[in-house]
């Protein structure tokens, strides 16, 4: 099998929105994130941590994951239009999920923990950060799916206990699921591709708790 082998071909996509410079960009925000930042004290400033964590976690999991699974030669399939407009299309929708997760978990972590009664003002803020990246190239499909998806979510949440109720489970099963990877390895990988997005999680739990100061 060749190494493009190891990948679906599913999207054929004429339109390439990520490029190896896209990449190496990427790759220095997953550095950027271990420096240490000032307190999260109001709502802006928790709209902001929740957007670049989400957008992080999804973007170095994903590419943690694809530069695994194609070994030294990963540079060369950025030259592939299909195979990135592939990668362009899991980072979306997997970032999309990470949005909802941890959206809940920090307003869940601040009901139960700081007796926050706003909880409405977590739709708001998701739906600001959709806005956003719009002008990101957000496609319109997948922000509409998106809050069909955080709404249906919304019916059922539990806030003094969503945070402590595998909060970020349903993003490490999106990585799971759109990877542009072959099924026959994902099955082969599911245990370590989990457990390394739950990881990733980990870090943010842990800088959210430091910072947080409602």
């Amino acid at each position: 099998m060749s190494k493009i082998g190891l990948f679906m071909g599913k999207y054929k996509l004429t339109w390439r929105d990520l490029s190896w410079n896209d990449f190496k960009v990427y790759l220095f925000a997953m550095f950027k994130a271990f420096i240490p930042k000032g307190k999260i004290g109001n709502l802006d400033d928790l709209e902001i941590f929740i957007q670049t964590k989400s957008a992080w976690v999804s973007q170095v999991t994903l590419y943690g994951y694809l530069k695994t699974r194609m070994g030294t030669r990963y540079v060369l399939h950025f030259e592939n239009d299909e195979f990135m407009g592939s990668v362009n299309l899991a980072k979306w929708n997997i970032y999309a999920v990470a949005l909802q997760d941890l959206t809940f978990f920090t307003f869940s972590y601040l009901k139960a923990n700081f007796n926050y009664q706003e909880t409405d003002k977590a739709k708001e803020i998701f739906l600001k950060i959709l806005d956003d990246e719009t002008t990101n190239k957000m496609p319109p499909n997948i922000i509409d799916e998106a809050k069909k998806s955080f709404d249906e979510r919304l019916l059922h949440i539990d806030w003094e206990v969503y945070h402590n109720d595998l909060p970020f489970n349903p993003s490490a099963l999106s990585l799971f699921k759109w990877a542009p990877i072959s099924e026959e390895l994902k099955n082969l990988d599911r245990k370590i591709v989990l457990n390394s997005v739950i990881l990733k999680w980990d870090i943010i739990k842990k800088e959210f708790k430091e910072r947080i100061k409602f």
